[in-house]
Parts: C-alpha cells; sequence; structure tokens
C-alpha cells in the first residue's frame, strides 16, 4: 500500500497499483491517472465508459469485466481498444479510481 500525490489530493493505491477508496476518485484525478499511463485527452467517449464503470461498481460493488462493459455499455471492444489500448478493462478501472477488476491478470 502506497500513498502518493495525485492532482493535488492524497491518494492511497493498493499492492496492485489500483486505488484503494473510490471516492478519493475526481475527474482531476482521472485526468492526471490517464495522463501517466499516456492515455490523452479523455474525450467524451472515454467518460462515457469511465462514468458507466463508476456507476456499474457502485450497483454491484465489482469492476466491470471487458465482456460486461461491451455487453452493458453497449462499447464495441474494437471502440473499447482504441479508448484503452492493451487491456482495456484495467486501464479504465485505473482510471476510474476501481479496484482491479476480477479475472484481470
Amino acid at each position: 500500500m502506497t500513498t502518493r500525490e495525485v492532482a493535488g489530493k492524497n491518494i492511497t493505491f493498493g499492492d496492485d497499483g489500483f486505488m484503494l477508496n473510490a471516492n478519493e476518485w475526481s475527474q482531476d484525478v482521472a485526468q492526471a491517472l490517464a495522463t501517466e499511463i499516456g492515455i490523452t485527452p479523455l474525450t467524451d467517449d472515454h467518460w462515457r465508459v469511465i462514468n458507466f464503470c463508476r456507476e456499474d461498481f457502485m450497483a454491484q460493488g465489482d469492476s466491470p469485466t471487458l465482456r460486461r462493459i461491451t455487453k452493458e455499455a453497449g462499447v464495441p471492444i474494437k471502440e473499447l481498444y482504441l479508448l484503452f489500448p492493451k487491456g482495456p478493462a484495467k486501464k479504465v478501472a485505473y482510471i476510474a479510481g476501481l479496484k482491479k477488476p476480477s479475472g484481470c491478470i
């Protein structure tokens, strides 16, 4: 567990590198985290996926899987890979301030 400053806030991250408390998240934090992993700028399409994932997490208690994002949010898998290359479910969870999705390596 580590605490580091992101977008002017002290945020705690787990050993897997994901935020431990989704309530510490903000859009400014998302922008900073996205920049860290080379996803910039965040477009309306990015925000649509990020917001879906946060809402789904609050309802389900777990970060949505890639399959759930494509099925429930209606975002085609090819589009997800364009928006969040090389591991979209993991990257969107990271940017959205959620825990690592179950089943991700």
